[in-house]
């Protein structure tokens, strides 16, 4: 499965120069957060591959006014090819406001997954806003990493985890990639492609979205909900 990562900067040749066919060759689009509404609905109408994404520290104009067509997974777990995919968006909290957390508050979020992971036997993409701590974060307390991801990489061993709000353009020896045990830790600032195998699972389990809300999003891409 090929995968479109997207964070923090719209994407030029993506958006402002896009020529048809140019997502053709994607499965899945995962965006990282920090990324304008209407760009999101726009890649979900061009690409042939559902758009599913995490909100950044800036994204509070989704409560409003949500990207269309696309599908939150914050604090869910989607399967999708028989991927499984956890969302965690949101950064460490540095000032008033949404979608920032405290390292208690982001441990809580995790632990409430737990019975969710467990079900699903572990989870292959994290897809988060903030980096894990000390695993591509920055100094300054807004871009400070969580230890709570940390523990997630230790205790499940994820194939990716894939991230935001740092952008490359602060520095440019901020890291693309960087390896922690099994888990490889992406930087999608703008765009990052990388490629995963399908897992060979049953088909009902092939496409599975498994909430916390009873109601189904207006929007979905077609998976099954639980």
């Amino acid at each position: 499965m090929k995968i479109l990562a997207i964070s923090d900067e719209e994407c030029p040749a993506l958006w402002d120069y896009y020529t048809p066919g140019r997502l053709n060759d994607y499965d899945l689009i995962l965006s990282c957060g920090d990324l304008k509404a209407s760009y999101l609905s726009f890649l979900v109408t061009m690409a042939r591959c559902p758009v599913l994404y995490v909100h950044g520290n800036h994204d509070t104009g989704y409560d409003r006014n949500p990207p269309e067509g696309c599908d939150c997974i914050d604090d869910h777990i989607v399967v999708y090819n028989g991927i499984r995919i956890l969302g965690l968006g949101g950064c460490r909290r540095y000032h008033p406001g949404a979608h920032q957390y405290t390292e208690r508050e982001m441990r809580r979020r995790i632990g409430k997954l737990s019975w969710k992971l467990k079900r699903l036997g572990g989870v292959d993409i994290v897809v988060t806003h903030a980096p894990p701590a000390g695993l591509g974060d920055a100094e300054d307390p807004a871009h400070w990493g969580f230890e709570s991801l940390v523990k997630l990489l230790d205790d499940y061993h994820p194939a990716y985890l894939v991230h935001g709000h740092v952008h490359t353009s602060y520095d440019h020896r901020i890291p693309r990639e960087i390896a922690y045990q099994d888990t490889k830790i992406l930087n999608a600032c703008e765009r990052y492609v990388f490629e995963i195998p399908d897992r060979q699972v049953p088909l009902k389990q092939m496409y599975q979205v498994i909430y916390k809300t009873r109601k189904p999003p207006e929007h979905h891409t077609g998976m099954i909900l639980h």
